[in-house]
Order: C-alpha cells, then sequence, then structure tokens
C-alpha cells in the first residue's frame, strides 16, 4: 500500500519505536484494572493526550474490548487545527503508526459520506497529510487489544454544534450498521486549571457522559460548568451509539496530568468511559 498517512506524532507523542511502543502500551493495558460489563460494548471515550500523560487512563477503555474483533472501528476526535470544513476525514488509504498500517475501511467512509450529505448536505472534505493527533493516538491501542486487523473510519469535526454532532453520530451509526463495529470517542477534558478545579470541573463532564446525555455533553463548556476539547466528538458518539442499541454508560477511570508530572497548578484532565447494551432489551 503506498498511499498511507504518515504519523507525524510517532516519536514524540507515543514512542517510535515498535518495539518500545508495543511494550508501553502492552504495560498500560495490563495495568488497567476493570470489572466485567453487564453486556457488549458499542462505544468508548478515550484521552488522546501523549501516551505518557494519558495513556493510563486511555488503557482502561481499550482493556473493555481486548480480545474483541471488530471489523471496522470508528475512531471520531476534533480536528484542533483551523480549517474551514465542519467535517473531515483522511485522503488516504491507510494511517502509519509504528506497529503498521491501519487501512481506511472504504466501504464505511463513502457510507457515512452519503449518510450525511442526505441528512444534513454536509460535505465530508478529505485532507492528505494532516497533523491532526487527537484521531491517530488511539491506533496503537487499538492495533495491540484488538484480536484481528481492522477497517478504520476516521472523522474530524471542525464543528463543534449540536446540529453537527447529532448528524455525525447519526451517519456513522448508519454506516456501520449491521457489521462488527466499534467506536472511539476521543476528548480530553478541562485544560490548564488548577488540580481542585479540574477535578470538580471534570467531574460534571464525566456525570453528563455517564448519564448518556449528549446534549449536556455540547453544553457544559456554555454553562461553565465542565470542558472537553472533543465534546462533539463525544457526543456524537453517544448519538451513534444509542442508534445502535446502546442503553448505558459506565466511566471506568479519571486522572490529570498532575498525577504523571507532579504540578497540580495547571494541568490537563482525561476520562475513559464505555457504552454499552445491557443484558434484555434495549430501552
Amino acid at each position: 500500500m503506498t498511499d498511507v498517512r504518515p504519523s507525524p506524532i510517532a516519536g514524540t507523542w507515543y514512542p517510535g519505536d515498535a518495539v518500545e511502543l508495543a511494550r508501553s502500551v502492552d504495560k498500560q493495558l495490563a495495568e488497567a484494572e476493570i470489572r466485567p460489563l453487564p453486556g457488549p460494548v458499542i462505544a468508548l471515550v478515550a484521552p488522546h493526550a501523549g501516551h505518557r500523560y494519558s495513556g493510563g487512563v486511555a488503557a482502561h477503555a481499550f482493556r473493555v474490548v481486548a480480545g474483541t474483533a471488530p471489523e471496522v472501528v470508528a475512531v471520531l476526535s476534533p480536528m484542533h487545527h483551523p480549517h474551514p470544513a465542519p467535517v473531515l476525514t483522511t485522503a488516504h488509504a491507510a494511517y502509519a503508526t509504528p506497529l503498521g498500517t491501519v487501512p481506511v475501511d472504504r466501504a464505511a467512509l463513502e457510507a457515512f459520506e452519503a449518510a450525511l450529505d442526505e441528512m444534513a448536505s454536509l460535505p465530508v472534505v478529505r485532507v492528505a497529510r494532516d497533523p491532526e493527533h487527537s484521531l491517530e493516538i488511539e491506533l496503537p491501542f487499538l492495533q495491540r487489544c484488538l484480536a484481528a486487523p481492522f477497517g478504520l473510519l476516521p472523522v474530524m469535526l471542525r464543528d463543534q454544534s449540536p446540529a453537527v454532532a447529532r448528524a455525525v453520530g447519526q451517519a456513522v451509526a448508519r454506516a456501520i450498521r449491521g457489521r462488527a463495529s466499534l467506536i472511539v470517542g476521543s476528548s480530553d477534558l478541562s485544560h490548564f486549571y488548577p488540580g481542585s478545579t479540574a477535578r470538580r470541573l471534570d467531574g460534571e463532564m464525566l456525570a453528563r457522559i455517564q448519564a448518556f446525555d449528549p446534549e449536556g455533553v455540547l453544553a457544559a463548556e456554555d454553562e461553565g460548568v465542565g470542558f472537553a476539547c472533543g465534546k462533539a466528538a463525544v457526543a456524537a458518539t453517544l448519538w451513534a451509539a444509542r442508534d445502535l442499541g446502546a442503553t448505558d454508560v459506565h466511566v471506568l477511570a479519571y486522572a490529570h496530568s498532575g498525577h504523571v508530572t507532579g504540578d497540580h497548578d495547571s494541568v490537563v484532565g482525561y476520562g475513559a468511559a464505555a457504552v454499552y447494551r445491557a443484558a434484555g432489551p434495549a430501552a
């Protein structure tokens, strides 16, 4: 495969050597203590800072799907860099990490583009060699924890409005319905508050995620009670998971950067959650 997006963050945001990266990710997965969930996992919420900072929290999310074999994984993330398009994807045929290439699932991508156009008249702009870290940072965890190779549906949201987030979530659900799938919503929480303030703000945001409340997730920043740089990705993940039959959310882990650096004066918050379908008929 020649049309591969080269990683702009390997060697900085996570180890650039394949053996070292595999060892690091495996160690974080092994150290993540989780309890079995009472139903199949439809989606995850995971942070996207450098693995040194947020990988221990992210590992809790990926540990709950370890050993499973989804055919397609949709990773929804923000686009942190300026771009006029509200919704973006890659123009490449695959993503590269030191652990190998992850092919884009063209059928899922084309179905997503068609659904988003039909439901919201929103184009999906394909970008080459994008610098966005928040989607790629999840791939090594998926490569190490899943039992088989998978196709990727990469979606980056620049527009964080409720209308766009809902449409993206519904279009993702339509694109992967009927296939063995997993959705990953990529987001950090509050940025650069003292640790005590971050815990309060992040606790409110995680409570809204656990309440399965995408509208509340999007409203938290306007209300000044919680923050997430990928709030639209999280809300879209919740809407997509609901359309696919998910009934409940469980927050798995929380920490902030001060727990790693020792600096509690200005921290970034990280949370992990699983969205699942409880035993019995969906609500």
